[in-house]
């Protein structure tokens, strides 16, 4: 007999929507998707895992992958890096969501590019098909692929906060860079002060 899955549901308040969050018994992040958007999220389920094999049951404080998930949308994008998943998925999505991992923050890249990445330049519809099935998003950031004219095309929870999470972390990438080159910048100028003073 099939082990029973114990996963746990908890909601995170966000800028852009209430997001639900399910993780298992290790801790790992099983899927993430918005409120509105819930019903697909148990279908998925259901085909992954079987409805028969798996309980949901209330989460009864905030897990640590919610609390990064939070951090993220407070401007520490590097807090969701570390973060395991589990996943239901065929062998070719599975290469295809952990290809959207390493798209850093800031950053989109095309589907056809993605194909690329995984050695597989004539996949792109099915690289697109294996993006749209992603079961954990922003973790796993399949907003961060776009078209290959620079249009956001569909996202599984609306064109709109897509647009809003790229928008987030190219401000706050942005905005590290503009903070580490006046770092820089400063650190050069005391320098050249302190070489000024030790000569005279």
């Amino acid at each position: 007999m099939a082990h029973n899955l114990c996963l746990f549901r908890e909601t995170l308040e966000t800028p852009i929507g209430t997001l639900v969050v399910i993780t298992d018994e290790r801790g790992d992040l099983r899927a993430i998707d918005w409120t509105d958007y819930e019903d697909r999220m148990r279908r998925l389920f259901n085909r992954h895992y079987g409805s028969d094999r798996m309980t949901l049951t209330p989460a009864l404080h905030l897990s640590p992958s919610a609390l990064a998930i939070a951090a993220y949308f407070e401007g520490d994008l590097s807090a969701i890096e570390p973060l395991s998943t589990a996943t239901g998925g065929t062998p070719f999505q599975k290469r295809v969501w952990q290809a959207l991992r390493e798209i850093p923050a800031g950053q989109t890249i095309s589907y056809g590019q993605l194909a690329r990445r995984i050695g597989q330049p004539a996949a792109v519809r099915a690289v697109g098909l294996a993006n749209g099935a992603n079961p954990i998003g922003i973790v796993v950031p399949c907003h961060r692929v776009i078209g290959a004219n620079g249009s956001l095309t569909g996202y599984g929870g609306g064109l709109d906060r897509k647009r809003w999470l790229l928008n987030h972390e190219r401000q706050v990438t942005e905005s590290a860079t503009h903070f580490s080159a006046a770092t820089t910048e400063n650190q050069w100028y005391d320098h050249a002060l302190l070489d000024q003073e030790v000569q005279t």
